[in-house]
């Protein structure tokens, strides 16, 4: 939960590194939360018999759009790409199987242009 966190404290930081942990914990809150929005939202679109109350879900979705963008660039960061990457994802059948390979890709061990090794910085806290 505390990568969750991280991305909403860092909503409109499109700089820096964010590790494949971070990126994909985000993801998973976010898929989670989603379901739950989806279910509340049909709960009461029964509850109120309205053809369709998708309020809830709507206003979850426009909240997470710039966190989601903002730790995929980071995350595109990480790798040493440009976080204009992020639009190979519009290229038909191609661009999501690309973007997904390019997240799951280790992290880049050293410095790169966009920042210090986020596993590093970590691994020291830690310490």
């Amino acid at each position: 939960m505390k990568w969750y966190l991280k991305a909403f404290r860092q909503y409109s930081d499109f700089n820096g590194r964010a590790r494949r942990k971070e990126y994909f914990m985000f993801g998973l809150f976010n898929a989670l939360f989603t379901i739950l929005c989806i279910a509340l939202s049909s709960a009461l679109s029964a509850w109120l018999e309205t053809p369709a109350f998708i309020g809830i879900y709507v206003l979850y979705m426009l909240a997470t759009l710039v966190p989601s963008i903002a730790v995929s660039v980071r995350r595109l960061h990480d790798i040493g790409k440009s976080g204009w990457m992020l639009l190979v994802n519009f290229i038909p059948l191609v661009g999501p199987i690309w973007m997904l390979i390019l997240l799951i890709t280790d992290s880049d061990p050293e410095n790169n242009e966009y920042g210090a090794n986020p596993k590093q910085e970590f691994i020291i806290q830690d310490i």
